[in-house]
């Protein structure tokens, strides 16, 4: 494999999910208190808010435009006496009742039917889970230089972008592994009148198979983005899917402006979107940016690969291994492909010293030192 050196250009952009608790740390009642903020929303229930950011040059911009969004948030909430509940996994709670659905209205009544909807199929509880969605586009310059043959810009940024999709998918089980941070959690998550905490075989309850998925595998052609996006329509047209937004896959290709499946189609990719990292209540934006520059090294990486089919069969495997990687003790097999994968990045990236430092980070952790390790109960359900 060639030499490499690490490149910082692009867009990068993050959205937290988090709950909003009261001062004993139970989910918060009170209406979202932050009006019309495009930057601050709200995500499936009314108190559950989602930061965020522009879009960024740089992992570090990006995560201190989330921390300005942050620090606002929290003195926004000070002032009724709540605060940011910092886990991937809800706190206690009682019934279903203390879950209010997001109170869309106006033009946007359809959010609140979407999510009524979804209430429907799968119940408010696994809604609760939260975390962090990584956002990224290469710029034009590298995508220029990407394409060699110089082919038709928008054919090409679109296979580009489905290829980067289709290898990132296959290797999110690495991510999972390197960065699970959610084991412990309250028994109220598994039915009314349980209390008490739990710490089973998931480093990573929601990136388990008692996650938040689909109640089949969905299967699409990745021949080209027509191909794609005509697959998730078809199991829209099933009622197998109420839109492309309730396709949980870990990887999403995504359009600029309205997230929408006719723009993605229209008007092709722009950028691509992570979804799989747990909120880390070891840091106080819930995210480790070595974690974050970890995931745009993995983009670089894989972007290099050679293209290769993505069948049914490897698709459904793709998953079981990304269920695999949230266990506690990931099976053997798993970890020794996680080294060869960090092996040849190192390799990949010989000559960069940044991105090998970034490198040796995670190869810490495949030794025993993973966050999820030192994650208590004491920790997990403490004030925060």
């Amino acid at each position: 494999m060639g030499q490499y050196q690490y490149e910082t250009t692009g867009g990068f952009g993050l959205e937290r999910e988090t709950l909003r608790v009261d001062a004993s740390c139970k989910l918060a009642q009170t209406p979202h208190p932050f009006d019309d903020d495009e930057h601050i929303t709200r995500d499936f229930c009314e108190n559950q808010i989602e930061l965020i950011t522009p879009v960024c040059p740089s992992v570090d911009a990006a995560v201190a435009s989330l921390g300005e969004l942050d620090a606002k948030a929290r003195a926004i909430l000070a002032q009724q006496g709540e605060q940011i509940w910092l886990y991937s996994n809800p706190p206690h709670f009682e019934t279903d009742v203390e879950i209010p659905i997001a109170r869309f209205c106006g033009i946007h009544t359809n959010k609140r039917n979407y999510r009524e909807a979804l209430e429907r199929r799968y119940g408010k509880r696994l809604m609760l889970y939260s975390g962090i969605h990584f956002n990224f586009s290469f710029s034009e310059e590298q995508l220029h230089a990407y394409n060699t043959e110089n082919a038709d810009f928008r054919v090409f940024k679109d296979a580009f972008y489905l290829r980067l999709y289709k290898q990132l998918f296959r290797h999110s089980w690495l991510i999972v592994l390197l960065t699970a941070a959610s084991p412990v959690y309250d028994l109220s998550l598994d039915g009314d009148g349980l209390t008490g905490t739990a710490s089973e075989q998931y480093s990573s309850l929601r990136n388990s198979e008692r996650g938040y998925w689909n109640q089949f595998v969905p299967l699409l052609d990745h021949a080209n983005l027509r191909t794609f996006t005509d697959g998730i329509q078809a199991y829209v047209n099933k009622g197998l899917l109420f839109s492309a937004s309730e396709l949980y896959l870990p990887i999403r290709l995504k359009p600029r402006g309205e997230n929408t499946l006719e723009n993605l189609a229209k008007n092709g990719v722009d950028h691509i979107e992570l979804r799989m990292f747990d909120l880390n209540p070891l840091k106080p934006l819930g995210i480790d940016p070595d974690d974050l520059k970890f995931a745009h090294l993995l983009i670089l990486y894989l972007a290099s690969l050679p293209d290769s089919e993505f069948t049914p069969l490897q698709q459904e495997q793709a998953v079981n291994d990304h269920h695999a990687a949230a266990h506690y003790l990931p099976p053997a097999w798993l970890m020794t492909r996680a080294r060869e994968v960090l092996s040849d990045m190192m390799r990949f990236f010989r000559n960069d010293h940044e991105a090998l430092h970034i490198l040796d980070r995670q190869n810490v952790k495949l030794c025993g030192v993973r966050y999820c390790k030192h994650i208590t109960s004491d920790m997990i359900y403490s004030k925060v």
